[in-house]
């Protein structure tokens, strides 16, 4: 496959996108892949990580499917793919049925080489029924590091793709992504059987990024923002821990003339992408946005990256100031250094730990609810049942997959409906042949409310041995065909429960031991970011170290250190020292727990409830019993969680 002259690699280059030479990396990867070895590329933001599989998959023989996390990042690579005459298309939430049926029958016929989909994408019962029906030739991860528990961002449904890899036997895998220590990097090979020698990292240094550590305190913010902003022109992001500040900060800029807007995850997405648009065509000089913003932001001259508040890890660090100067021009990183956010960013990790009634409650649900091997549920329910968060919730239950408790089945839509948009009867006349007999049974398998009718999958299985699958496949193939309109909502998840491995007390003990130790991993992580801000030594020196990069210059000196500033952070006034603030705390604790006992007596009120009810951290008892209402909630959420928590042990 791999042409023994590496000379026509760089004419494709040329012919199919226009470059005279590959950049650092890319070409090696690319050698790789067309030898048949799966590959894992670590490239700084922004430094053409995504030309190794746009150019790779045209010149493999069948589909490349790239599993993507923000459909923002899906739409601008399919912009240039398809200005560069690529076919490639892309299955996301935004589409409308059409849309989604004439990329899915582009994909079937080969017109479409490359297709986009978000991991979630495999949940869907229609879409795994087809893609097992298409050759794929390579599977690529974007933003790789989702799949490493050790990693930053990590998102449970990534521990799922070499298993999709192995049902769909994808022969190639290549994993992309800017910010992975060597942890993280062992940990995304050894789960794709990727050799040591086929991760390609390239230097992690850029030169161009002044990176300045200013001490202030947190009333001085704000002015010290708008001088900034008077001294550098130009593109600019600004990232805030919460979605309040985001909102306060841009007001204050707005009314001082500034061309500023907040982005967060709170606004609906068409608000968004407004934001976005107007930010990638300069219409507005100012983002200040929440970590939702950025993932999927190519935009090259973006001249300052400013931390109002501390990023969540040196990993988020990285990944937002390698947002700035993609174009190479000096572009400026400023952090507004105060420990004021600390303990929010710690409180954060605290509020997603189950507890250890949680996780039994969980394990209950599951022995419970089990029929024959098969346990059914729908997420939303499951995370009300437990009080335990959904992201929490389907790591949990991904780790009792790794525990061999449990394998995913499947998964379904509980509620299936059809409404009639043209003649049935007359329809039969298109159905395939082997399709005839199942068309007529689920004609009259099908009992009506006005004019939407629901299949009765029961009966069609015991009258006409047709499985729910077979009831579906025939009803989409209506569907396509527009003589019907099919609705689906209610995603249930269908699990076969192993109990020769389903020993309660073992799993309890397992998974308390997992979440104790998530949780400390996280505390640690942001502990070693304040050390790592507070260095003697070189800072773009130290952080290119840190993601495994040998290479980069002992001294930048274009760094606050290196410009002899070493930061001490500014002394907040102690608001745990402060004796009265715990003057309310009991009084609240208390309206707290009769408030649980009247609403719903069946949940257990612990101090670490209690804890998470007075700092803020919402859980899903909190909307049950619509505890924000209450005037202890978020009381305390400046202060630190453990503080809080050993003040309420105490009472």
């Amino acid at each position: 496959m791999m042409p023994s002259n590496t000379a026509p690699l760089e004419h494709s280059l040329h012919s199919l996108f226009g470059f005279n030479e590959f950049r650092e990396g890319q070409k090696q990867t690319i050698e790789q892949l067309l030898t048949g070895y799966s590959s894992l590329a670590v490239f700084p933001t922004g430094s053409g990580k995504s030309l190794c599989y746009q150019f790779t998959a045209t010149q493999l023989p069948n589909l490349t499917l790239v599993i993507s996390p923000l459909i923002a990042l899906m739409h601008d690579q399919l912009a240039f793919l398809t200005a560069k005459g690529i076919p490639a298309a892309c299955l996301d939430s935004s589409q409308s049925k059409d849309e989604s049926q004439a990329v899915m029958s582009g994909v079937q016929s080969g017109a479409i080489k490359i297709l986009m989909i978000s991991v979630e994408r495999f949940k869907n019962e229609r879409f795994r029924r087809f893609i097992k029906r298409v050759p794929i030739s390579m599977l690529v991860v974007d933003e790789a590091h989702c799949i490493s528990e050790w990693g930053h961002n990590f998102r449970p449904d990534y521990l799922k793709l070499p298993s999709y890899q192995q049902e769909l036997a994808i022969p190639l895998v290549l994993l992309l992504t800017a910010t992975a220590t060597r942890r993280v990097q062992r940990d995304m090979a050894q789960k794709f059987a990727i050799y040591p020698e086929h991760i390609v990292q390239t230097g992690f240094y850029r030169h161009n990024l002044d990176i300045d550590l200013i001490p202030v305190q947190s009333h001085q913010k704000l002015n010290v923002l708008k001088n900034i902003f008077n001294e550098i022109q130009g593109a600019s992001i600004v990232y805030v821990t919460q979605q309040k500040t985001a909102e306060d900060v841009a007001r204050a800029l707005q009314a001082d003339g500034y061309s500023a807007v907040a982005y967060h995850a709170g606004l609906n997405s068409d608000i968004r992408s407004a934001i976005q648009a107007n930010f990638m065509n300069s219409k507005t000089r100012i983002i200040v946005a929440t970590i939702a913003f950025g993932m999927g932001i190519d935009k090259s001259d973006i001249r300052l990256v400013v931390h109002f508040d501390l990023p969540k890890s040196i990993e988020n660090y990285s990944q937002e100031i390698g947002r700035a100067g993609r174009d190479n021009q000096p572009s400026r990183c400023v952090m507004l250094a105060s420990l004021e956010g600390l303990s929010t960013l710690e409180n954060f990790v605290y509020g997603d730990t189950p507890e250890p009634q949680d996780i039994d409650n969980l394990l209950r649900c599951i022995s419970e609810g089990t029929v024959e091997s098969e346990w059914e549920t729908q997420l939303y329910g499951l995370s009300n049942l437990t009080n335990i968060r959904s992201l929490p919730l389907k790591t949990l239950l991904v780790q009792l997959e790794l525990f061999g408790a449990l394998t995913p089945k499947y998964s379904f839509y509980a509620d299936i409906k059809i409404k009639w948009e043209g003649d049935r009867i007359a329809f039969a006349n298109q159905i395939p042949t082997e399709w005839q007999a199942a068309y007529h049974a689920i004609l009259k398998g099908i009992q009506y409310k006005k004019i939407w009718g629901t299949p009765d999958f029961d009966k069609l299985f015991n009258e006409a041995g047709l499985s729910r699958g077979d009831v579906l496949q025939v009803l989409e193939f209506a569907a396509d065909h527009n003589v019907l309109t099919l609705e689906s909502k209610g995603l249930t998840e269908v699990y076969q429960v192993h109990s020769e491995h389903f020993h309660h007390q073992t799993l309890a003990n397992q998974l308390h031991q997992y979440v104790e130790e998530k949780q400390s991993a996280e505390v640690a992580r942001i502990a070693t970011m304040i050390r790592f801000f507070q260095l003697d030594h070189c800072l773009n020196n130290n952080l290119a170290r840190y993601f495994g990069d040998q290479n980069s210059p002992e001294h930048c000196g274009h760094c606050s250190v290196c410009r002899g500033k070493v930061l001490v952070f500014s002394q907040q006034a102690d608001i745990d020292s402060d004796v009265t603030w715990q003057d309310n705390l009991a009084e609240y604790a208390r309206e707290f727990a009769q408030h649980v006992g009247n609403k719903s007596p069946a949940t257990q009120v612990t101090a670490i409830l209690i804890t998470r009810f007075l700092t803020g951290l919402t859980q899903p008892i909190f909307t049950k019993i619509k505890a924000r209402q209450l005037s202890g909630f978020g009381a305390y959420e400046e202060k630190s969680y453990l503080s809080v928590l050993k003040a309420i042990q105490d009472l």
